[in-house]
């Protein structure tokens, strides 16, 4: 991208990462029947986002200075990942968790590079169901469970 664009980015980002920590703290700390209440989630991706976007300022700063050319925006792949994920977020209580992710991650990367099939596969699968067991056995959380469980 452009260093302008990117620095411009990196604000937003920060400030989203801020809201995301500040308003998580009106969550209740602990869930009825759950060690991990609703305010973890929120709190941990604001905490990534700002710190990821103070890196993405900080980077800004190293970039050479003839990359401030117009990029050409893949608005097809653009719309396929966003139509994904509105997808994804209605079928997620349909078809549980891991289900859900799997396909959702699956798509994502078939979108982002087309082939290597096996490999997007086995990393959709470890994910969506290593995060699961982490969340729901470690941690005590609840997500959606597979279906007709």
């Amino acid at each position: 991208m452009s260093r302008v664009f990117d620095r411009y980015a990196s604000v937003v980002f920060l400030l989203i990462g801020i809201f995301f920590i500040v308003e998580s703290r009106a969550f209740s700390t602990a869930a009825y029947g759950s060690g991990v209440g609703p305010d973890l989630f929120p709190t941990c991706l604001g905490i990534i986002m700002v710190l990821l976007s103070i890196r993405l300022f900080y980077e800004t700063f190293k970039y050479p200075p003839d990359n401030d050319k117009k990029a050409k925006l893949d608005w097809k792949r653009f719309g396929t990942l966003l139509i994904v994920a509105i997808g994804y977020a209605l079928i997620l209580e349909w078809i549980g968790y891991v289900l859900s992710t799997f396909l959702f991650l699956l798509i994502g990367f078939q979108t982002m590079e087309r082939g290597k099939w096996l490999k997007s596969t086995v990393i959709s699968a470890l994910f969506s169901g290593g995060v699961y067991y982490a969340y729901v056995h470690v941690l005590q959380g609840t997500l959606p469970a597979f279906p007709l469980l």
